[in-house]
């Protein structure tokens, strides 16, 4: 089976981290241009090269919604300019809508993944096997497709298959609506879209979808072939992205345990989702029906109901704040007369720092327990020890500053060990 995917959105940094914290393995977001959610707090560039790191430094990937339809002058002018320093940096993949801009991308990105949009529409496996010919690794499957029909796709492409699983539903097909731009002048396809079928006509909501919540049929999705499961919510907060990753982590990981016999989903988990957000009430989409009056919500929002603050607390206590640690292994080297040294090793990388050497010691020696403890200030970086082996010859000295200035330069050079790996050149 391949690797299944949990996949975040991330509206601001903050939702960046709080997916990290619940267990997201890979986040998608938009920068300042070209994205399908222009109204997010998308960073600037140097907040996006920044974000690339954090997620590298956490063994996490990165996707960038470049998923709206471009004008000639932005294809021809500005696209390239946009995208190198985030190639350069290691962007994992980037999330197409437009034709043009993936042929683009191909030819002037060697290596970069590209991600068809389901704003693409690519709703059968004769347009997957385009897709795949232009030179697409994973398409992002349309909302309104059935198990079977996700299926016949598997059947007939090689590309990796992304499916919503939480989080809104448009009422048009996926990438085909121009009602925010005829009514309200703000294009859907430029990211721009007023939710018009959110509205009252007539005096009842008729358009309007309640929210998806694929749980139920999981283990269905992911034996249809789908392997990576995609929440939507750039536009919702930090402690919604938190808690409903946080969920569906727990049942990606429970099915990898245990397969999808029996398959249950706890009502308390149910009640926390609903609790995050609600546009009365969930639906399972169309993955088990063509369509139905049971999916739309015709009533007014919700009324401020009974909240769960104790609940609502426990996300934010687990998922809003606080470090998230990775683990390091260390070896330290401390004798006379020659260079201090740290050998830190985290995954495949590994980094050696030298520094100050050591003195003979003419009143209180140097001991472990002082290396330890000086060493172990590892508050504010993303690291703990896993392990720290320690030698200090007997008799010598150090002074502290040289061994804070060997905990901050070791830090450093792993986190640059890490980053350097995925950085690529044009």
């Amino acid at each position: 089976m391949e690797k299944i995917e949990v996949l975040a959105p991330a509206g601001s940094w903050g939702s960046l981290e709080a997916a990290v914290r619940a267990g997201a393995d890979a986040v998608y977001m938009g920068g300042p241009r070209f994205g399908a959610r222009a109204y997010a707090e998308n960073p600037d560039g140097d907040g996006l090269r920044k974000a690339i790191d954090f997620v590298h430094l956490h063994g996490r990937r990165l996707y960038l919604t470049v998923n709206t339809l471009l004008k000639e002058r932005e294809l021809e002018e500005e696209l390239w300019e946009y995208l190198a320093p985030l190639y350069r940096q290691g962007l994992d993949a980037v999330i197409v809508q437009d034709y043009g801009v993936l042929s683009f991308i191909r030819k002037h990105f060697p290596g970069l993944e590209l991600h068809v949009s389901t704003q693409m529409a690519v709703s059968g496996p004769w347009g997957a096997a385009l897709a795949e010919q232009l030179g697409a690794c994973r398409l992002i499957l349309p909302r309104e497709l059935s198990l079977e029909e996700i299926r016949e796709i598997r059947q007939n492409t090689g590309l990796e298959l992304e499916a919503f699983v939480h989080g809104a539903l448009c009422y048009c097909w996926s990438g085909q609506c121009l009602m925010s731009s005829l009514i309200g002048g703000r294009s859907g396809n430029r990211g721009r879209c007023a939710q018009p079928c959110r509205l009252p006509y007539n005096g009842k909501r008729l358009l309007n979808l309640k929210d998806l919540c694929a749980l139920p049929v999981l283990p269905q999705i992911l034996e249809a072939g789908v392997c990576s499961l995609k929440i939507e919510g750039r536009m919702k907060s930090p402690r919604y992205t938190a808690g409903v990753v946080s969920v569906y982590r727990k049942y990606v990981d429970r099915y990898l345990r245990e397969g999808g016999e029996n398959w249950q989903v706890d009502p308390a988990d149910l009640h926390l989702l609903r609790q995050l957000f609600d546009r009365g009430g969930f639906t399972e989409g169309y993955f088990r029906q063509h369509n139905g009056a049971d999916m739309i919500f015709p009533g007014e929002k919700p009324e401020r109901r009974e909240v769960d603050e104790a609940l609502l607390e426990k996300v934010d206590r687990q998922f809003l704040s606080g470090e998230i640690p990775e683990k390091l292994k260390g070896k330290v080297n401390i004798s006379k007369g020659i260079p201090a040294t740290i050998e830190v090793a985290w995954g495949d990388f590994h980094a050696v720092t030298a520094g100050e050497a050591a003195s003979e010691a003419k009143s209180r020696p140097l001991e472990e327990e002082t290396v330890r403890r000086q060493l172990s200030k590892l508050g504010g970086t993303g690291f703990c020890w896993e392990s720290l082996d320690i030698f200090v010859e007997p008799g010598v000295f150090l002074p502290m500053g040289a061994l804070n200035d060997l905990r901050r330069r070791a830090v450093e050079e792993i986190q640059e060990a890490c980053c350097r790996a995925y950085q690529r050149t044009i």
